[in-house]
């Protein structure tokens, strides 16, 4: 099934390789994003509309205007330690994007919704689990994912009470780029460890700091889960096509169920860039877990979906391709 989806937030980095992945798989994507955090460059695929997600008269008009059969909902604010100084900003757009997005879909008799969660949801209430599965207890350590695991609770709700369709997908870490060039991963301030590697590794950022080498893991450092974009994007577009029944809400984590370690990362940027990434060993961070992976099965089980592109090498390979792309930092 295909037609108009309303992709909030399309012009940021998950976003926008999402609305590539819909578009080369027959739907016609509509980006509704307010260039807080997005780039306008990044919208290839599809039409733009410049529009706040609490803006609920904003949301009716796009809906209607371009017949909306499912919305693919990413627009809110992702900086885990900011959430935790900002609690007002992070309450006022996750969840009061989220308030907003499912009036407009009711008002509009849009059923069909893709909701953008994480693996923060679990916060300390899944460390000791390996992988983690969906039904682990719900424990978030930040504001941020308190936002995320309320956003489910409130799309939950109106499943039941209104007939929505839902699916939130719970992604544990995104990375790499799309092989084109064209999108990746520019976010301001950056945060993610495998651009700061790449960049660290290219003497565009200062040296790394591993944090920590004492964990109970095989080489001491953090165990992630990592999973490349595209194919982070590709289950969103299985998710859409399976939110066909009235009622239903489920939750699915998206990740490869392997853990990457902080020194594996370190060494596909080496081998990427044929050089030594400059990184020095620092002290444990608060409240890091040795270990977060995700137990795919039921994705893999529900969608069909497996990840493709997620290997090291790769995700290393196009987020350094990225990097140097002399456009770096005009996408997503």
């Amino acid at each position: 099934m295909t037609g108009s989806v309303l992709v909030t937030g399309g012009a940021g980095y998950i976003g926008s390789h999402t609305s590539k992945a819909l578009a080369e798989s027959g739907w016609r994507p509509v980006v509704f994003d307010n260039l807080s955090s997005g780039h306008r460059q990044a919208v290839r695929w599809g039409e733009f509309i410049h529009g706040d997600i609490r803006d609920v008269r904003a949301l009716r008009d796009a809906m209607t205007t371009h017949r909306i059969e499912g919305v693919i909902h990413f627009a809110g604010l992702i900086e885990v330690g900011r959430s935790m100084v900002r609690p007002d900003l992070f309450h006022d757009h996750n969840i009061g994007g989220v308030t907003s997005l499912l009036a407009a879909m009711k008002d509009c008799q849009v059923s069909r919704l893709v909701f953008s969660s994480s693996a923060a949801v679990y916060g300390d209430g899944a460390p000791g689990l390996a992988p983690i599965p969906e039904d682990a207890p719900k424990a978030p350590a930040s504001v941020y994912g308190e936002t995320k695991l309320i956003g489910e609770w409130m799309i939950a709700a109106h499943c039941r009470a209104f007939g929505l369709a839902a699916v939130a997908l719970r992604y544990f870490n995104a990375a790499g780029a799309d092989p084109s060039g064209l999108i990746g991963e520019a976010h301001d301030p950056e945060t993610h460890l495998i651009p700061l590697a790449i960049n660290a590794g290219l003497g565009r950022g200062k040296p790394l700091t591993v944090f920590g080498q004492d964990f109970p893991t095989p080489d001491g450092s953090c165990l992630r889960d990592y999973v490349h974009v595209t194919d982070l994007a590709s289950a969103h577009v299985a998710a859409l096509a399976a939110t066909t029944e009235p009622g239903r809400f489920e939750a699915l984590n998206v990740g490869t169920g392997k853990g990457l370690s902080v020194l594996e990362v370190i060494g596909a940027v080496d081998r990427t860039i044929d050089a030594p990434t400059p990184h020095s060993i620092g002290g444990r961070r608060a409240g890091d877990p040795p270990s977060l992976v995700a137990d795919t099965r039921a994705i893999r089980q529900r969608l069909g979906w497996t990840p493709e592109h997620s290997s090291a090498d790769h995700i290393v390979q196009t987020a350094t391709a990225w990097a140097r792309n002399p456009k770096f930092g005009l996408g997503a």
